[in-house]
């Protein structure tokens, strides 16, 4: 399932939702910026590009340590055997932010970062993040699709999304985008990895939350993941 590398909680954008948000360097999080919708002359459509342009600053959780991405970077050869799996005897605990207004179960001795209604949870390769952000409107596949990817893969370490959709989850309807990105080079020995990415986009009363899971590309969480993903829920 999942890909994951240590990771470098900047934020993309100085001024944005996330700017506030993450700051920790821990190994090999690319950074995937996406560029910000101009707002037109029109109520709705400020209302909408608003909204996108929260999209795309949570998706801006792909952050890294500020190291440079490298134009037409080739996609890294996934490992054959890589890292990362979540042990089937992985204990998860429930994480509350009461400043976020959520609530989701994590795994139990992940190191964790907070600041603010952000956090982070890594063990080794594998990691997770919760991003918060205002919004006006709740995200949908297509428009997802239409203002915001094309941007994710020419922006990041050779991004290649493969699947947006919508999908119902025990607490609400979410979007789903998943996709194969670069890590960051690791800061010692240069070495980059395939990383899989699942970003899960909730919506409710203003606020958008951006659950991010990933682990090396081929590693097997889809049961872990799906159990993180599943109890997400606003408080």
């Amino acid at each position: 399932m999942k890909t994951l590398t240590k990771i470098a909680l900047t934020a993309a954008f100085a001024g944005t939702p996330i700017a506030a948000g993450l700051a920790r360097t821990v190994y090999g999080k690319q950074q995937i910026p996406v560029a910000v919708m101009p707002q037109t002359s029109s109520s709705t459509l400020d209302r909408n590009a608003a909204t996108h342009n929260t999209i795309a600053a949570s998706l801006a959780l792909n952050a890294s340590s500020g190291s440079a991405i490298a134009a037409n970077e080739p996609a890294i050869t996934p490992e054959k055997n890589p890292p990362g799996d979540i042990p089937d005897t992985q204990v998860f605990v429930n994480y509350k932010s009461t400043v976020g207004g959520y609530q989701l179960e994590v795994p139990e001795g992940w190191a964790r970062q907070t600041k603010g209604s952000n956090v982070s949870f890594v063990n080794k390769l594998d990691g997770m993040q919760i991003a918060i952000a205002n919004a006006t409107t709740a995200p949908t596949a297509n428009t997802v699709k239409t203002q915001q990817i094309s941007n994710l893969e020419k922006s990041g370490r050779a991004v290649k999304v493969a699947n947006v959709k919508d999908v119902t989850l025990p607490n609400g309807q979410a979007v789903l985008i998943e996709y194969t990105s670069n890590s960051d080079p690791d800061p010692v020995t240069g070495k980059q990895v395939r990383l899989e990415n699942n970003n899960y986009l909730f919506f409710q009363q203003g606020k958008l939350a951006t659950l991010r899971l990933y682990a090396p590309q081929g590693a097997d969480n889809v049961d872990q993941w799906q159990r993180i993903s599943r109890s997400f829920k606003w408080m």
